[in-house]
C-alpha cells in the first residue's frame, strides 16, 4: 500500500518511464506539498530514470537540495534547471560529476556559497567537463568557488547578476583557465575591482558588470581580442569623462580609450574623440556611396558584415503588416522584432547567394551560432498577414519546411534526429553540420514556437526552418525580416538593426499583445 501511494504522488515519474521520456518538467501548485513529504529533496525515484537528458523543477518553494544519487542516476543529462526554488546556502551533496551536462540554471534561489563538497561538482578531475551555460543569477552569493574554470573548463557564458559579489577569485582569470568563455555577466553585485588579468579571456564578446562598485577600468580590458559589447553603467568611477562614455559611448570608443591612456589623460582624450569623429566619416562616406549606387560591381563575401540597414522603428500606429504575439510563446521564445524591407535587386550575378552568405555570417557571429537569435527572410508577397507568433505542441505544429515535404515539428525533429547520426557515422566526427546543430535547442521544451500567416500556415519554424511558401528567390524584390530569440529582447533588435539589404527601403511593422 505504502508503495502504491508513492506512486501515485508522482504520475510525472510513472509517465516519463512507461514512455522512455528523455525530457521531464515538475511544476506547479502540488509540487510544493509532494518535495515537502520527500523531505525538501526530489524523490530518489526520480533518479532511476537513467534516459533523461533535460530535467526542470521551477518555483517549488520547499526544494532545499536536489538530493542524492542525481549525479549517479541521471548520467545522460544535458540541461538541468532548477531555478526559482529555495536551494542554499550550498548544495549537499555537490551536483557533479555530469559528464554529459552542458546547460545548468540555478538562478533564483538561495545559494550563499559553492565550496569543495557543496558545490557544484570536483575540480579534478573536471565535475561539469561538457558545461556551457551556468545560470547562478538571482541567488545570495558572496564568493565564486575558487575552482569553478576547472570544474567547468567549457563554459560558453556564466550569469551572476544579481548576487552579493565584491570579487572574482584570481583562478577564474588565469592564463587558458575559460578558452571558450564569450559571455560574463554579473551586474548588480557589489564588485569593487576588476582585475587587469580579465584580458586572458581570449573569447569574451560580452560582459555586463552594470551597476557595481568599479571605481576603475583595468586598460588591458582592450587586449580582450574578441570584445564586442561592455556595459559599466551605474559604477562610480574616478575618471569622470570615462564614466560619462560608459553611459552613452560605443564599446570600440570606450575600448580604444582605455588602449591609448584611460585615466583621463589629453592624449586619451584626443584619441577617442578622433575615433569617433572618424567613425562619424566612415558613416557619411557609406550613406553617401549607397545614394550614388555605389560601385556597381559585386563585393567579395568577406563583405557580407557591412552595415547597410540602421532602421529600426515599432510603432503604435497602424502599420502595413501586423504581428499578434500569443501569451503561450513568453515560455518558449518571447522575443520577436520585425521589418518590411522594399527595392530589393537579387537578380544581377551572383547576388542571391551573396545576400543569403550576409544571412548565415549574422548566424555564425552575432546570433551566436543561432543560440542567441535566429533570423528568418520571407518573400514579402508571399507573406498573408495579419501574422500570428505563438507556440504549439509539436506533434501539432505542420510546416513546409524548405525543400522538404509538409512534416509535423515533431516528425521533422526526430528525422533531422536521425539524418545528424547517420551524417556523423558516415563521416566518423563528433560535430554535424546544418540544420542538425540547432536541434538541441529544443530539448524540453513542451511547445514550439511558430509564426503562423492568415491562411493558418506556419511560414516560420524557430531556430530551425522557415517555409517553402515564403521562401526568397531571385525575382523577389520585397522582404519581411523577423528576428527571434529565447534570451533577450536587444539582440533582437541587434540583429536587425545589422541585417543587410541592397539599396532597400526599411517599413515598421506593428506588434499586438
Amino acid at each position: 500500500m505504502a508503495a502504491a501511494a508513492v506512486s501515485e504522488a508522482w504520475p510525472e515519474l510513472d509517465l516519463a518511464e512507461r514512455e522512455r521520456r528523455r525530457e521531464l518538467l515538475l511544476t506547479g501548485p502540488g509540487l510544493e506539498e509532494r518535495v515537502r513529504a520527500a523531505g525538501g529533496q526530489l524523490p530518489p525515484r526520480l533518479f532511476t530514470l537513467p534516459l533523461l537528458h533535460y530535467l526542470e523543477v521551477s518555483g517549488c518553494g520547499s526544494l532545499r537540495a536536489p538530493g542524492p544519487g542525481l549525479a549517479q542516476g541521471l548520467p545522460q543529462l544535458h540541461s538541468l534547471v532548477l531555478r526559482r526554488n529555495a536551494l542554499g546556502p550550498g548544495l549537499s551533496p555537490e551536483l557533479g560529476p555530469l559528464p554529459a551536462l552542458r546547460v545548468l540554471d540555478l538562478s533564483g534561489n538561495a545559494l550563499e556559497a559553492l565550496p569543495p563538497g557543496q558545490g557544484l561538482g570536483p575540480a579534478e578531475p573536471p565535475g561539469l567537463p561538457q558545461l556551457q551555460s551556468l545560470n547562478l543569477s538571482g541567488n545570495r552569493l558572496r564568493e565564486l568557488p575558487a575552482d569553478l574554470a576547472r570544474c567547468a573548463p567549457r563554459l560558453q557564458s556564466l550569469n551572476l547578476t544579481g548576487n552579493c559579489l565584491d570579487s572574482f577569485p584570481a583562478e577564474l582569470f588565469r592564463p587558458g583557465a575559460l578558452p571558450l568563455l564569450s559571455e560574463l555577466a554579473a551586474a548588480d553585485n557589489c564588485l569593487r575591482e576588476l582585475s587587469p588579468d580579465i584580458a586572458h579571456l581570449a573569447s569574451l564578446k560580452t560582459l555586463d558588470l552594470s551597476n557595481n562598485q568599479l571605481s576603475e577600468i583595468p586598460a588591458e580590458l582592450a587586449d580582450c581580442p574578441k570584445l564586442k559589447e561592455i556595459n559599466f553603467r551605474g559604477n562610480k568611477l574616478r575618471d569622470k569623462r570615462l564614466e560619462k562614455m560608459v553611459s552613452g559611448c560605443q564599446t570600440r570608443s570606450i575600448l580604444e580609450y582605455l588602449r591609448v591612456g584611460g585615466r583621463g589623460g589629453g592624449k586619451g582624450k584626443g584619441r577617442a574623440e578622433g575615433s569617433e569623429k572618424e567613425d562619424s566619416r566612415k558613416k557619411r562616406r557609406e550613406r553617401k556611396q549607397r545614394r550614388e549606387g555605389g560601385d556597381g560591381e559585386e563585393q567579395d563575401v568577406g563583405d557580407a558584415g557591412r552595415l547597410l540597414l540602421r532602421v529600426l522603428h515599432v510603432s503604435e500606429n497602424p502599420a502595413p503588416l501586423t504581428v499578434r504575439v500569443s501569451p503561450e510563446v513568453r515560455d518558449v521564445r518571447p522575443y520577436i522584432v520585425g521589418a518590411v524591407v522594399r527595392g530589393m535587386d537579387l537578380q544581377p550575378g551572383n547576388a542571391l547567394r551573396r545576400f543569403l552568405t550576409s544571412q548565415t555570417k549574422l548566424h555564425e557571429d552575432l546570433c551566436e551560432k543561432r543560440t542567441a537569435a535566429t533570423l528568418a527572410t520571407h518573400e514579402l508577397r508571399a507573406v498573408k498577414g495579419p501574422l500570428l507568433y505563438c507556440a504549439r505542441p509539436p506533434q501539432d505544429l505542420k510546416i513546409v519546411p524548405l525543400g522538404r515535404k509538409e512534416a509535423k515539428a515533431k516528425e521533422l525533429v526526430r528525422q533531422l534526429q536521425l539524418e545528424a547520426e547517420e551524417q556523423r557515422k558516415q563521416k566518423k566526427r563528433q560535430s554535424v553540420s546544418g540544420l542538425h546543430r540547432y536541434l538541441h535547442l529544443l530539448d524540453g521544451k513542451e511547445n514550439y514556437p511558430c509564426l503562423v500567416d492568415a491562411d493558418g500556415d506556419v511560414i516560420s519554424f524557430p531556430p530551425i526552418t522557415n517555409s517553402e511558401k515564403t521562401k526568397v528567390k531571385k525575382t523577389t524584390s520585397d522582404l519581411f525580416l523577423e528576428v527571434t530569440s529565447a534570451t533577450s529582447l536587444q539582440i533582437c533588435k541587434d540583429v536587425m538593426d545589422a541585417s543587410h539589404s541592397e539599396n532597400g527601403r526599411n517599413e515598421q511593422v506593428h506588434f499586438r499583445k
